[in-house]
């Protein structure tokens, strides 16, 4: 049965089928019993980027445009190492990058396959330029 971003919301109680973990552990099976087992470690209690990128759907059907865009960023850093996503995190706060240095963790991120967190980035730097936010060489 094809997603439908209209009638399929929430996915967990209508389109459990569609979700899982990062391991691939069916939703319905993400359970107390399971976590105390051992069968469900940390790492498998994140979203996919499968299922963020579902729910940017929903949001964009909706007409929540800007929540299904930070949703689709969602989607891409998903994936990202959490020590680099805490760097690039720091670096976003003011004075604490030089536009030179937005830029390279722009085309990390791009490296990453995360061309629109890039963009962000991008946009931050030159936002930043503008009301004087950036660090000094």
């Amino acid at each position: 049965m094809p997603f439908d971003p209209t009638s399929d919301y929430p996915l967990g109680a209508r389109r459990p089928d569609l979700v899982t973990t990062p391991g691939g552990m069916p939703l319905d099976d993400v359970t107390l019993t399971a976590a105390r087992q051992g069968a469900l470690g940390p790492d498998e209690i994140r979203a996919t980027p499968r299922t963020l990128r579902l729910q940017a759907e929903v949001a964009q059907a909706s007409g929540r445009t800007q929540l299904a865009e930070n949703l689709e960023r969602a989607a891409e850093l998903a994936v990202v190492p959490d020590d680099l996503l805490l760097e690039i995190y720091t670096a976003l706060r003011p004075q604490r990058a030089t536009a030179q240095e937005l830029e390279e963790w722009a085309a990390q991120l791009d490296g990453l396959d995360a061309p629109k967190t890039a963009a962000f980035v991008r946009e931050a730097s030159v936002a930043y330029a503008e009301r004087g936010l950036l660090a000094h060489d």
